[in-house]
């Protein structure tokens, strides 16, 4: 599908909260367990090194992503993102142009490494997707993420030099 990736704006906010919440409601990617509402998520993405975008050419929000430091001082040059993508425009590639795009931000902004801490190993899409982009699993963490049910999954750390 197409789309353009570019910066959070106050005209996609209400779009990019929608779909962060309805991952944060499933329960099965995201650490979160609060949603977010305009003023929170305002704040919430403002937070960030950089949220980006994916946006359609009839102007509808398809994905977004946020990128920041996964540490501070000798580890602030690693960097850590979530992407989430609007549950109706899964599987026509969106998440990997938001995962490209960030590749390219997080190496604009100085960072040298991206790292994902728990990328839950159920995620077989996202897994898929960091293979063929050549990420580096770090190995398996036995029970590392409580899903909505209660249940505790497996993570799979990842990281991907920039």
């Amino acid at each position: 599908m197409e789309v353009t990736v570019c910066p959070l704006t106050d005209d996609t906010l209400s779009g990019a909260i929608e779909i962060w919440n309805r991952v944060v409601e499933d329960g099965e990617a995201f650490p979160q367990e609060e949603t977010l509402d305009l003023e929170s998520g305002k704040a919430f993405f403002a937070a960030q090194s950089y949220t980006g975008v994916a946006v359609t050419p009839q102007g509808k929000v398809a994905g977004v992503y946020i990128l920041h430091p996964n540490n501070v001082g000798r580890c602030g040059h690693i960097c850590n993102a979530s992407y989430a993508v609007d549950a109706a425009l899964r599987g026509e590639h969106i998440g990997e142009q938001l995962v490209r795009h960030c590749m390219e931000q997080g190496k604009a902004l100085g960072f040298r490494i991206l790292q994902f801490n728990a990328v839950v190993a159920t995620n077989e899409p996202a897994l898929k997707l960091y293979r063929k982009l050549g990420f580096v699993p770090l190995g398996r963490i036995s029970g590392g993420f409580r899903s909505k049910d209660g249940q505790y999954l497996d993570i799979i750390p990842h990281y991907h030099l920039l």
